[in-house]
């Protein structure tokens, strides 16, 4: 039998791994989720209205501020983030009004100006709604008087945009049917006008399931409304809160879709996934599909899909209207009214199609296909707006598209294979189980479809994978900063680590 510098593998290790999902399985619920400066920092405004909330917030960000003085992700360096993370965290330390904290805010300013001289580094573009956050959380810092009076040129351009974006736009536009919603306090203090109040919050007390909006909403519009109160509360944990809350369709879709590409449902397994699969039904509105929550007003186009294809793989009835309800002339979009279309959005749709049944030659697919390759770049990877790492589009796409559509992939193959690191790993920034992870899915995949993958690229990668398995994700999905949805990429990491344990063995 192989051994893997004695980790013998597979047998009783993919036992262990199985027993893993198990676990996993019966933690699923509302979503998990990692605290982030942003939206704590937007709490941390809250001391006259939550000031209980807002103390341990004020802790969080005193205890989280990062070696450069900035806030953000600490394990990688994605300046859009970083900028609009440490632009709240110093507004909230100068509200409060601490003479200790005055060294911290210092700090901050100067990281904040280092970040925004570098925003064009970040590959997958803006974090959420950047564009109208930063001016207008700038106008805040600048009339408590932490940062300069004047602006650079790109900030005075970027101003200039959102007061015109402002000016054209109707009245009482946002509302929990469009997604600013999930962005609302981009209105600031001056575009109060825009804000369709009485038509915001969610069933559960949020405003776009957003703590941050919620606790702008608190702050601005309704500092005494009850519910609001209570799902900040409901949200806040490790002293902080999450950039989304809840994620609970999000969560199960993927984990599930991780689950299947493991091939590893026995009996017990899917059994445990029944009630998710039920959860993921009842989610689904014909014609129009899924979101990010089961009752959050918004659908979109990636989670539809997603819901979809594992529906549709565990034998359960499902519509694909609901797919076709995003599909536009050139591709599918995630959400109506976006600026730039998801790449992921439309790899999962591709998936979702082939699912369906359809073939390689339906207009539909070709459609989609003629978008994805357009967007490849010249090294034959993929980038996408959800998230920070190029790996988790391109192993997405080798997955959908292995014995389906080879010529796409063909090039990402050579760029996983090319990219993976002399200790086994993979990272764009820096190693990571995540990324490791979807390499190794999207290898295994790509093997199970009749291609050629040397046993050392996944012995090296499951050695490394294995010793790291349990260690902290970074933060790499992007919302309005960077997150984890722990749960999902610790089910990612599992299905590699079963897939590739299978592969050295066929």
């Amino acid at each position: 039998m192989y051994n893997l510098k004695n980790n013998t593998l597979p047998y009783n290790k993919i036992t262990t791994f199985t027993q893993q999902f198990d676990t996993l399985l019966r933690k699923m619920g509302s979503g998990i989720t990692t605290t982030t400066a942003y939206d704590t920092a937007w709490a941390a405004r809250l001391h006259t209205i939550a000031p209980n909330l807002a103390y341990e917030a004020l802790l969080w960000l005193r205890h989280n501020q990062l070696a450069d003085g900035s806030w953000g992700a600490s394990e990688l360096v994605y300046h859009h983030e970083r900028a609009i993370c440490t632009l709240a965290a110093i507004i909230a330390l100068a509200e409060n009004g601490r003479l200790e904290d005055q060294p911290r805010i210092e700090q901050g300013v100067a990281a904040l100006y280092h970040h925004l001289e570098y925003l064009e580094d970040d590959p997958s573009g803006e974090t959420i709604a950047f564009e109208m956050l930063l001016p207008t959380l700038m106008a805040e810092a600048r009339a408590l008087g932490i940062v300069p009076k004047g602006d650079t040129a790109h900030l005075h351009l970027m101003q200039q945009a959102r007061e015109a974006k402002l000016a054209r736009s109707p009245g009482k536009m946002i509302s929990r049917h469009v997604t600013m919603a999930f962005s609302t306090e981009m209105a600031g203090r001056d575009g109060l006008h825009l804000l369709d109040t009485q038509n915001l919050q969610e069933i559960n007390g949020s405003v776009g399931y957003s703590p941050s909006a919620t606790a702008y909403f608190l702050l601005y519009i309704d500092p005494d409304n009850v519910a609001a109160k209570a799902y900040l509360q409901q949200a806040f944990t490790d002293g902080g809160l999450p950039n989304v809350a809840t994620i609970d369709v999000f969560e199960r879709a993927w984990v599930l879709w991780n689950l299947a590409l493991s091939g590893m449902c026995n009996n017990d397994l899917c059994e445990l996934a029944q009630p998710h699969l039920d959860h993921l039904e009842y989610a689904w509105t014909p014609g129009v599909g899924a979101g990010t929550a089961v009752n959050w007003t918004l659908k979109d186009g990636d989670g539809t899909s997603m819901v979809y294809e594992v529906l549709k793989k565990n034998g359960r009835v499902v519509d694909l209207d609901g797919v076709h309800h995003y599909e536009n002339e050139t591709h599918f979009r995630c959400f109506q009214f976006e600026s730039n279309p998801s790449i992921s959005t439309n790899i999962h749709a591709f998936g979702a199609l082939r699912q369906s049944g359809l073939p390689i030659n339906h207009p539909t697919v070709q459609k989609v296909r003629s978008f994805l390759k357009a967007n490849q770049t010249p090294d034959g990877y993929w980038i996408d707006k959800w998230h920070a790492s190029p790996y988790y589009p391109t192993s997405h796409i080798i997955i959908a598209c292995a014995g389906y559509d080879d010529a796409l992939v063909e090039r990402a193959i050579k760029w996983l294979l090319d990219t993976q690191k002399t200790d086994g790993s993979w990272g764009y920034y820096t190693s990571t189980a995540e990324e490791t992870a979807y390499s190794l899915q999207a290898l295994s995949i790509w093997k199970q479809a009749g291609y050629y993958v040397s046993p050392i690229v996944f012995e090296q990668g499951l050695e490394w994978l294995i010793r790291h398995q349990t260690q902290q994700y970074p933060p790499l999905w992007i919302g309005k900063c960077l997150y984890s949805p722990t749960l999902v990429i610790q089910s990612s990491v599992i299905s590699a680590l079963i897939l590739a344990g299978n592969s050295l063995y066929d």
